[in-house]
C-alpha cells in the first residue's frame, strides 16, 4: 500500500493543477447539484418492523389524521379568569375555525370535545391533525398555524402552540461552532511555527467539507437525511479532515528541513503518514458503515453520511495535499535554525548536545516520567477511568421531545404548561389500535370494551373515545399515560398494554396493538438498546483484528481494545452524569435533564473507535519502528512516544476543539453527541494512548512485540510504515512514520 501510495502521491505533485482544478470542479459539481435538485432535512424516526410502525401503517388506511403528525394550541387565562368567560370563549373559537383553514389541517379538536379543560377553568388544550408527517409538512404551515392565535391573543388570552409536529428543528451552525476552527487554527500555528503551514490543513478540510454536505444536502432531496446526520458528518468531516492534514504535512515538512527534494518528498509523505491515514480513515468508515446492522433507518444514513465525509477527508490528504505541495514548493520548509528545522534533526546524534537535544522534548519526558513506575501509572490511570465510568451503571436512554427543546421557544413553552397544567403524560399520549373481528355495530361494541379495559390499567390517566371506521371495524384510542414521553412508568405502561394484548383480544374479540409517536421512539430505544452489545463485540474483534495485522504483536491489540472500553466507559459516564444527573448542566447549557439520547452510546462507540485507532497507529508504530531498529523495548517507548506526542497533542486538541464548540448548540440532539465526542478524544488521547500505552508497553518489555511464528508467517504485511519503500530506485534515505512527529511543529 505505501508504494502505490507514494506513486499517488508523486503523481499529484507532478500534476497539481490538474488534481486542483479535478477537486474544485468535485465541489462545484456537488453545490451545483444541491442547486438544482434542493435539499430537505428530515428528522423523522420510522423503525420498519416493529409494533408501533405496523400499526401506524395500517392505522393511516383509515385514520390518515390520526396517523399524521399533530400540533398543540394552548390557551391561558389571566389570573381571575377563565376560558369559558364569554370574550375568551369568542376568541378561541375564533383561532380554532382559522386554524381549521389553515394549510394542511386536516382535523381540528377543541378543548370542550377532548375534555381538556383544566379543573380551574383558566387553561384550556386543543389538538390540530394534519394527515402528513412531521417531515412532510410544507415550508411555513407551522407558521401559519401560529398566525391563527391572534384573535384568542387579542381576547386576552396567552397562547403558545408546540406538540409533536415541531420536533427540535434543525441546528444552523453559528459564530460559537466556528469558534473551533479559530482554536485550530491557532493550533495548528503553533504546531508548525507557520501560517502557510497552518494554513493548508484548513483549506484542505474545507474543501472536503463543501463536497461532502453539499452533495449530502443534494442527496436529501431522494433520501431521508436528518439534520443530526449533516451535524455528525460536519464535525466529523471538519475534525478528520484537518487532522489528515496535519498528519502528512508534518512529514513532508520533516523530510524537507533534511534536505529532501520537495517532489519526493511529497510522494514519501503520502507513502508512509498517508498509509497511516488510509488505514485511520478506513477503521472509521468500516465503524460507521456497521451502524447498518442496527437496521433502523435514520441511523444507517447518518453513518453512511459520515463515513462519506470521512471517505473524502482521505482522498483529499492523499490527493488534493501533496497537489499542494506542488504549488508551495520549498517554502514549506521550515526555516533553518527555528525550533521546527531542529526538531526535524535526526534522534541518532551522539554528541551531549544531541542528547540534550532530544531529552528536552516535553513528550520524552512525559514518557520517562510514566515509563519510571509503570504499574503505579496503570493502577492509577484504570483507577481514575473507572471511576468516571461509575455513573455509567445508571444510563437511560430515550429519543428527545419538546421538552428538550431550548428555553424560549414556542414548543418547550407549549411543553411545559401542558405538563404543569394537565399533567406530562398530554404532551406524549398513547394510540391504541383497535382491530375487531367483525365490523359495523359489533365491532363497535367491542372496541369500546377495549376502551374500558384500557381504563383499568395502572398508568392510565384518561381514554378517549374510540374512533370507528364500520367498513374496516378498526378503532383509534387515544391513552394518556401518567408519565411523560421520557418516563419509565409510559414504556411500562406500553409493555404492560402489549403483555396483555392476548388476554385484551380473548376479553373483548379485538387485537390491540400500540403505537404513535411517544410508542415508536419506546420502540427506537429498545432496540438501539439491544444491539448496542453486539455491535459493541463487533466493534471490539475488528480493533483486535486490524491491530494484529498492522503490528504483528498480541500484547498491543488487547491493551488497544481495553483502552478504548476504558474510554468509552469514561465517556458514557460524563454524559450521564451531566445530561441525566444534571452535573454542570446550568454551565453547559443543559435545557432538561432526563434520558440520554438513545442512539448516542453506538454512534460515540464507532466514531471513538476509528479516532482511537488513530492515535494508536501513530503512537505505537513509532514504538515498533525504534523497536526494530535498536532491539532496546525501554527505549523504543520513550523514543517513540517522544516523537510522536507532538503531533497526536496536537490533533487531539483539534479535535476536542471542534467537538466542544458544537456543545454550544442548543440542539437537544447534537449537544450531548458533541460533548461525548470532545470528552471520549480527550480522555482517549492523553489518558490512555499517552499514559496507559507507554506504562504498559514498558511493563511488558520485549513480550510486547511477540508473536507466535505460524501467525506470523499467516498474516499479510499491509506495511503501514512504508518499509518498502527502503527498496527500489529512491536515492533519499526513507525514514519510518515516527519522524512524522518529529518534524511537527
Amino acid at each position: 500500500m505505501a508504494t502505490w501510495l507514494y506513486r499517488l502521491g508523486l503523481g499529484a505533485y507532478r500534476r497539481r493543477r490538474l488534481v486542483l482544478a479535478a477537486w474544485l470542479a468535485v465541489l462545484a459539481g456537488a453545490v451545483c447539484a444541491l442547486v438544482v435538485v434542493g435539499g430537505r432535512l428530515d428528522n423523522e424516526f420510522t423503525i420498519p418492523g416493529s409494533e408501533s410502525q405496523r400499526a401506524q401503517d395500517t392505522m393511516a388506511e383509515d385514520f390518515p389524521a390520526a396517523a399524521g403528525t399533530s400540533a398543540q394550541i394552548v390557551f391561558t387565562a389571566p389570573e381571575g379568569r377563565k376560558v369559558s368567560d364569554p370574550q375568551a370563549a369568542q376568541g378561541i373559537q375564533r383561532t380554532l375555525a382559522a386554524a381549521q383553514d389553515a394549510p394542511q389541517v386536516a382535523a381540528v379538536i377543541p378543548p370542550d370535545r377532548a375534555g381538556t379543560v383544566t379543573p380551574d377553568g383558566r387553561t384550556a388544550l386543543a389538538q390540530v391533525n394534519y394527515d402528513v408527517s412531521r417531515s412532510a409538512l410544507d415550508d411555513g404551515t407551522l407558521d401559519a398555524l401560529e398566525e391563527t392565535t391572534r384573535a384568542a391573543e387579542e381576547a386576552g388570552l396567552e397562547v403558545s402552540v408546540g406538540g409533536q409536529a415541531y420536533g427540535n428543528g434543525v441546528l444552523t451552525p453559528s459564530v460559537l461552532e466556528l469558534l473551533g476552527v479559530v482554536v485550530a487554527l491557532a493550533v495548528l500555528a503553533i504546531t508548525f511555527g507557520s501560517l502557510l503551514a497552518a494554513g493548508m490543513p484548513l483549506l484542505t478540510a474545507f474543501v472536503g467539507i463543501g463536497t461532502g454536505l453539499a452533495g449530502l444536502l443534494a442527496v436529501s432531496s431522494g433520501v431521508t437525511v436528518s439534520s443530526t446526520a449533516l451535524s455528525l458528518a460536519l464535525m466529523l468531516g471538519l475534525a478528520v479532515g484537518i487532522d489528515y492534514a496535519l498528519f502528512v504535512l508534518s512529514r513532508h515538512r520533516t523530510q524537507l528541513a533534511q534536505g529532501m527534494d520537495p517532489r519526493e518528498s511529497a510522494g514519501r509523505a503520502v507513502g508512509t503518514a498517508g498509509s497511516a491515514v488510509v488505514f485511520a480513515g478506513t477503521t472509521v468508515v468500516i465503524a460507521l458503515v456497521g451502524l447498518m446492522v442496527v437496521r433502523i433507518p435514520f441511523l444507517t444514513v447518518m453513518g453512511l453520511s459520515a463515513a462519506a465525509t470521512v471517505l473524502i477527508a482521505v482522498l483529499v490528504a492523499v490527493t488534493l495535499l501533496p497537489a499542494l505541495f506542488g504549488l508551495a514548493g520549498a517554502r514549506l520548509a521550515p526555516r533553518p535554525g527555528s525550533r521546527a528545522a531542529r526538531r526535524a534533526e535526526p534522534a541518532s546524534g551522539d554528541s551531549e548536545d544531541a542528547e540534550e537535544s532530544r531529552t528536552s522534548v516535553m513528550g520524552r519526558r512525559w514518557a520517562r516520567l510514566v515509563t519510571r513506575r509503570p504499574l503505579l501509572v496503570v493502577l492509577a490511570g484504570v483507577a481514575a477511568l473507572l471511576t468516571l465510568a461509575v455513573p455509567a451503571a445508571d444510563l437511560r436512554l430515550a429519543l428527545p421531545d419538546n421538552g428538550t427543546a431550548a428555553h424560549g421557544t414556542s414548543q418547550r413553552e407549549t411543553y411545559d404548561t401542558v405538563a404543569e397544567a394537565f399533567g406530562p403524560g398530554f404532551n406524549g399520549p398513547l394510540l391504541v389500535l383497535a382491530e375487531a373481528d367483525t365490523p359495523g355495530q359489533a365491532g363497535q361494541r367491542q372496541t369500546a370494551a377495549v376502551a374500558g379495559r384500557l381504563q383499568q390499567l395502572p398508568g392510565v390517566v384518561k381514554v378517549g373515545q374510540p374512533q370507528y371506521a364500520p367498513e374496516s371495524g378498526r378503532a383509534v384510542i387515544q391513552v394518556v399515560p401518567k408519565g411523560g414521553p421520557q418516563d419509565e412508568s409510559t414504556q411500562d405502561l406500553v409493555d404492560a398494554i402489549r403483555d396483555d394484548a392476548a388476554t385484551i383480544e380473548g376479553e373483548t374479540g379485538a387485537a390491540v396493538s400500540v403505537t404513535g409517536t411517544t410508542a415508536i421512539g419506546i420502540d427506537v430505544s429498545d432496540r438501539l438498546s439491544a444491539s448496542l452489545l453486539p455491535f459493541a463485540a463487533v466493534v471490539v474483534g475488528l480493533c483486535l483484528v486490524l491491530l494484529l495485522l498492522v503490528f504483528r504483536s498480541l500484547v498491543v491489540p488487547v491493551k488497544a481494545t481495553v483502552g478504548f472500553l476504558l474510554s468509552v466507559a469514561a465517556s458514557f459516564g460524563a454524559v450521564v452524569a451531566v445530561f441525566q444527573w444534571g452535573w454542570l448542566a446550568d454551565v453547559l447549557d443543559v435545557a432538561r435533564t432526563g434520558p440520554v439520547v438513545s442512539f448516542l452510546p453506538i454512534v460515540l462507540m464507532a466514531v471513538l473507535f476509528g479516532l482511537a485507532m488513530d492515535y494508536e497507529v501513530f503512537l505505537v508504530s513509532g514504538m515498533r519502528e525504534e523497536w526494530v531498529r535498536t532491539g532496546r523495548a525501554q527505549d523504543a517507548v520513550v523514543e517513540g512516544a517522544g516523537h510522536a506526542s507532538r503531533v497526536v497533542t496536537a490533533a487531539a486538541l483539534i479535535m476536542f476543539f471542534v467537538f466542544a464548540s458544537f456543545v454550544a448548540t442548543e440542539d437537544a440532539i447534537v449537544k450531548p453527541i458533541a460533548f461525548s465526542l470532545a470528552f471520549g478524544v480527550l480522555v482517549d488521547a492523553f489518558v490512555v494512548r499517552m499514559t496507559l500505552v507507554p506504562a504498559v508497553l514498558a511493563m511488558v518489555g520485549r513480550g510486547a512485540w511477540w508473536l507466535p511464528r505460524g501467525l506470523d508467517r499467516l498474516l499479510p504485511d499491509l506495511d503501514i510504515e512504508g518499509a518498502r519503500l527502503h527498496d527500489g530506485p529512491h536515492q533519499e534515505p526513507v525514514r519510518p512514520l515516527t519522524e512524522i512527529k518529529a518534524g511537527s511543529g
